[in-house]
């Protein structure tokens, strides 16, 4: 049996979740409200505010689909309930990111600023001009986007200039060390 697959979801109070019999999961929570079709071999069951998940057969596609659909229905009742965000921190001099509206500006050293559109359901924050802050209900799209953000400028080995994850170590290299 799948550790992941097995454990059941206990549902948050002011969470509702829907399911269709082609196994469509809806979840709707005060952040908002997610949709995402399962496979139809999975057997998904709510009883009493707790969803669990079984599968039909030990073949090795439904242990390996067991495992993904618990934890994609996890992070929908998550995601309405809590949500999801990534920080991002912008190294560099005259490296720094502005907010305008919808849109994300970013310096990063070309000879043009580069501009990003919040995509739908995600919010964009910047608390400082070398910080941003992800966030949004759906898990897939905050970790898209932030990505998105980082593949700008992404952090080199020997200053650490560019963009990062806030918890991401970035290996450092030697430079090169001149005749003696």
């Amino acid at each position: 049996m799948s550790r992941i697959g097995r454990m059941p979801i206990t549902i948050p109070q002011g969470v509702e979740i829907k399911i269709d019999s082609d196994n469509i999961v809806t979840t709707k929570g005060p952040n908002g409200q997610l949709v995402k079709a399962m496979s139809k071999d999975m057997i998904i069951e709510l009883e009493d505010g707790i969803l669990t998940v079984k599968r039909p057969s030990d073949q090795k596609e439904h242990r390996a689909l067991h495992g993904l659909t618990r934890a994609l229905i996890n992070n929908m009742v998550e995601g309405v309930s809590k949500g999801f965000q990534k920080v991002l921190e912008i190294n560099g001099v005259g490296y720094r990111a502005a907010k305008q509206g919808k849109k994300l500006n970013l310096t990063m050293g070309y000879s043009h600023p580069v501009e990003m559109e919040d995509p739908e359901g995600i919010t964009t924050e910047v608390p400082a001009p070398n910080r941003i802050i992800i966030k949004g209900a759906d898990k897939e799209k905050v970790g898209i986007h932030a990505a998105n953000i980082r593949a700008v400028r992404e952090p080199e080995p020997y200053k650490g200039k560019g963009i990062k994850y806030d918890n991401e170590v970035i290996r450092r290299k030697e430079g090169k060390t001149g005749k003696k």
